[in-house]
């Protein structure tokens, strides 16, 4: 189930990426930018995943493969956790989702903020976002992190 919902993101990236047809030139640099999430006041970093960018498409594993040798971010429950990066301009649509040992969700994401759950455990996060105009994607890009809710 979750490698046919990985090969489905990762087509309908592929199919709106249109790096020829499309005006990328107000997206800078070789790569997405970077990406943080900020809790309390406090920043920290995401791993660039997935993306397709002026120069072409990457593919990468899972947030959760991703991961395995970094350490989760340690949160209460209920915490707002905000998604930032130094960049102009932001991305004009996100969306997150959620894997845990009860399986997959699709998180809402208001004004590039979230609540984490409410449950203890360790959640992997693949934070993903496009900037686009109409049907045509400019470029995108999938972040992860991982929460440890105490």
């Amino acid at each position: 189930m979750k490698k046919l919902w990985f090969l489905t993101i990762l087509l309908v990236i592929l199919a709106g990426c249109n790096p020829f047809g499309s005006d990328s030139s107000e997206l800078k640099g070789d790569k997405p930018p970077n990406a943080f999430i900020e809790i309390d006041g406090k920043r920290y970093d995401t791993v660039l995943g997935t993306y397709c960018w002026k120069n072409g498409c990457v593919d990468t594993a899972s947030a959760k493969d991703m991961l395995k040798n970094e350490s989760p971010i340690p949160v209460e429950p209920g915490t707002k956790v905000t998604f930032g990066m130094d960049y102009e301009p932001m991305p004009n649509e996100v969306h997150l989702n959620q894997t845990s040992e009860d399986g997959e969700i699709e998180v809402a994401v208001t004004d590039y903020t979230f609540t984490a759950p409410n449950e203890k455990g360790l959640y992997f996060y693949d934070y993903g976002v496009w900037w686009s105009e109409g049907d045509v994607s400019d470029g995108d890009a999938f972040y992860a992190f991982a929460l440890l809710v105490k």
